[in-house]
């Protein structure tokens, strides 16, 4: 890479650190470029994205971000994985760990807030924005449903009762 170049790199990495929500880094190192490519498409079906960077490069992006803490975990052949929903990376980098052990997350950030291996595997077992907003709309509309059905249960029921005279005065 020639130095315009990495001043892109750079740029662009700076701009991923100050614009996404969540940033998660881990070793890749042992992994094949079939399970690198997976896991590129697994990221891009959530909606994340994966980065492969040189790590002094990724430390001057960092610098003045709310996510510089992550600096100290870039060592050694690092990935970087981001996403604007919070949840969307950790849930394919965790899974994808699963799967893969020569994959080792080493921890990421989240906002401000430094997050541990842990706290990422935290992150990946809570629901995607999308999940979370169907909820949300389900428990509105159930107290709507709830007094359709209590506003035409009494009517039900008289309609049974009147069916069950009729059938009575029918078999007398």
């Amino acid at each position: 890479m020639d130095r315009a170049q990495k001043e892109e790199l750079v740029t662009t990495l700076a701009d991923v650190f100050q614009n996404t929500s969540v940033v998660v880094v881990a070793h890749y190192s042992g992994l094949t470029v079939a399970q690198m490519s997976k896991l590129r498409q697994q990221m891009k079906a959530s909606g994340a994205t994966v980065k492969v960077a040189k790590n002094r490069l990724a430390k001057i992006a960092l610098e003045g971000s709310d996510v510089a803490h992550v600096g100290a975990l870039l060592k050694g052949p690092t990935v970087i994985a981001y996403s604007s929903d919070p949840v969307a990376a950790p849930k394919v980098a965790v899974e994808f760990a699963k799967a893969n052990d020569k994959f080792v997350i080493l921890g990421g950030a989240m906002g401000k807030t430094a997050l541990n291996v842990d706290g990422v595997k935290a992150l990946a077992t809570l629901p995607s924005l999308d999940e979370l907003r169907g909820k949300l709309v389900g428990l509105i509309q159930a107290p709507a449903t709830k007094i359709a059905q209590l506003t035409t249960a009494p009517a039900a029921k008289l309609a049974r009762v009147f069916g069950a005279y009729a059938k009575e005065n029918e078999a007398a």
